[in-house]
């Protein structure tokens, strides 16, 4: 059992990219967490497990790992760096006594650097900054560390928070240094990082003697022990086979025997025989646990703080596939089967909420992102459903209706901002700050409605030929807005069942962008592209080529078709308005309008 004193506790936050993941590696390598032959010596992004981490590139759920470095045992907590999944960062800064907040030598601090610090200083943990990435031609080291100290100065609790140590690194070839170093392509490593989190960082502070209580940040499902449990041991110590009482939210208590224990060393739960206060644990055997609920001492059981989340800013139906190819590609496709997958969920990701709502369910979350990895995550696993456009969620406050805003960073090239600014404007979007950056572009502040972001990000990157950079972090509530103009164009909606053809693909694509490519089954009030002016038009995409014995070399030559426009999920979630539906399945997305039958349609029409 490791003594308090040797332990320390540490988050790293930043802003997605600044390379918190990346300076993970180099402190899991450079600690002997793995053997020279190990294939994780020669990964990169080793803690981003998840498929859609790899392929998104970014991290979505927060994890623990732990290093030894002398005497010392260093659990490392690894946050996303995205507004969307700041649920995990609120709820696993409350395992920490310090934070390493890392800041991109060229970027500065940026929309999520402030809203994870100002997390992290509300909590009074102590923060350590690393400006990395200083190897970068346009580093910018000297204005960096103003902008940190007015961010500092903006977001401070208290004037101890104003004294922070600063060190510079080079996350990717695993080297730091205390001071701006002349010549950053010498040899170095990351010891400076071990220095700063042992000398910097305190030792959590936990009284050892009292009744045990631990709060339950992180749940983890295997097939072989079931549900763990993870959490920091705020007081007391805590033993394998001990009884124990699960404190609820509601503060009812169940009694509960603790199976088996296991601390953190690099990837890997080791199992052990007891731990003690202030180290972060999982255990077995408490299968009631959930996120925010106290283990505690079962002659003394006291309750800790629950965690507080900040609430969902966006919701989105999700039920059953009512298509007419219903259940041809899914494997789970019944409301119960969805209805417990979604109960599931919610044991794990704390900024999530589930409502019945008819045959299916609302699910709100915080954000587009965070919605859309939830429905791939669905997708994978075999599940088959439809969902609806998504909605902003407001609150009422002093009998006023009130809905989200969010404040949004916009980086774009000088020839683009006519555009930027034309599209925010009929958005109602109100400019607060405008910079421009050492590379040349120009960085745009706006403050904006939520539900104007809806669909925003994807009609930017075409203005801007996928040029643009854009953040955004919540930024308060105000009374709810006039209703929003539509901006998208009309659909053209399938009016036959069938298969497609190259003819009448050929046809239809004079009248818009198409959605589907020949030999492809759709059904009536299929949305199969988008027509090039307002309104909706009902085309015929099945029809075949009417044969007869004239024979021209003209009328015979081949159908070349312009390639169709295949839209991804965030695509696909961005495109449909309020009475339209978007089928997921794990082989196909396909649009479509909520009511299929065209009659239907208009007597429905608003």
């Amino acid at each position: 059992m490791t003594d308090p004193k040797f332990i320390r506790n540490v988050a790293i936050i930043a802003h997605v990219d600044h390379g918190k993941t990346t300076l993970v590696d180099g402190l899991l390598k450079q600690s002997n967490t793995f053997r020279d032959n190990q294939a994780e010596m020669s990964q990169d992004l080793i803690m981003d497990s998840g498929d859609q981490e790899h392929e998104r590139g970014i991290t979505i759920t927060a994890k623990q790992t732990a290093v030894y470095h002398d005497d010392y045992k260093i659990n490392i907590i690894d946050t996303p760096g995205h507004a969307d999944f700041s649920g995990e960062v609120e709820r696993t800064l409350n395992m920490a006594d310090g934070v390493l907040l890392i800041v991109d030598a060229q970027e500065g601090p940026m929309p999520q650097t402030k809203f994870v610090l100002s997390k992290a200083l509300e909590l009074g943990l102590k923060p350590v900054v690393v400006i990395n990435k200083i190897d970068k031609p346009s580093r910018r080291v000297a204005e960096v560390k103003d902008e940190i100290d007015d961010l500092f100065l903006e977001l401070a609790i208290d004037d101890a928070q104003l004294h922070y140590p600063v060190y510079f690194a080079i996350g990717r070839e695993g080297k730091a240094w205390k001071e701006m170093p002349e010549k950053p392509e010498e040899k170095g490593d990351l010891s400076p990082i071990f220095d700063a989190i042992i000398g910097d960082i305190p030792a959590p502070e936990v009284d050892t003697t009292k009744p045990l209580q631990l709060l339950v940040t992180s749940l983890q499902y295997d097939s072989f022990l079931g549900k763990y449990a993870i959490g920091r041991i705020s007081r007391g110590t805590i033993k394998k086979s001990q009884p124990v009482v699960l404190i609820k939210a509601d503060g009812s208590k169940v009694n509960a025997k603790i199976d088996k224990l296991f601390a953190y060393r690099g990837l890997n739960r080791e199992e052990i025989d007891s731990a003690i206060a202030g180290d972060i644990v999982a255990l077995t055997g408490i299968g009631d646990a959930h996120i925010g609920e106290t283990i505690a001492d079962s002659e003394n059981p006291e309750a800790l703080p629950v965690l507080e989340v900040e609430a969902p800013t966006l919701s989105m139906y999700l039920g059953p596939n009512t298509s007419p190819l219903k259940g041809k590609e899914g494997e789970f496709t019944t409301s119960r089967q969805i209805g417990d997958r979604l109960q599931q969920e919610l044991e794990t990701n704390v900024a999530l909420r589930v409502e019945d709502e008819g045959i299916g369910f609302k699910v709100s979350g915080r954000g587009e992102l965070h919605l859309s990895v939830l429905i791939e995550t669905l997708r994978r696993e075999g599940f088959e459903f439809e969902v609806g456009r998504p909605q902003v969620v407001t609150i009422q406050k002093d009998g006023v209706e009130q809905e989200p805003v969010e404040e949004v960073l916009i980086e774009v090239g000088s020839e683009f901002v006519g555009a930027i600014s034309q599209e925010l404007g009929q958005r109602r979007g109100e400019m607060t700050h405008q910079e421009t950056t050492s590379s040349g572009a120009i960085r745009q502040t706006y403050i904006i409605a939520t539900r104007s972001l809806i669909g925003l990000r994807n009609l930017l990157m075409t203005a801007t030929k996928g040029t643009v950079i854009m953040h955004s972090l919540p930024h308060g509530y105000q009374p709810m807005g006039p209703k929003l103009q539509q901006h998208r164009n009309g659909a053209l909606i399938a009016t036959e069942a069938g298969s497609t053809t190259a003819y009448a693909l050929d046809n239809s694509a004079a009248r818009g962008i198409m959605y589907v490519g020949p030999g492809t089954t759709v059904y009536q009030g299929m949305i199969v592209g988008l027509y090039n002016r307002q309104g909706d038009l009902d085309v015929n995409v099945c029809k075949g080529k009417q044969l007869t014995n004239m024979r021209t070399s003209s009328s015979d030559g081949t159908v070349q078709l312009t390639p169709f426009t295949d839209l991804s999920l965030e695509q696909s979630i961005d495109f449909i308005e309020d009475d339209e539906l978007l089928e997921v399945t794990p082989k196909s997305l396909r649009l479509r309008k909520r009511f299929l039958d065209p009659n239907q349609r208009k007597r429905n029409k608003k």
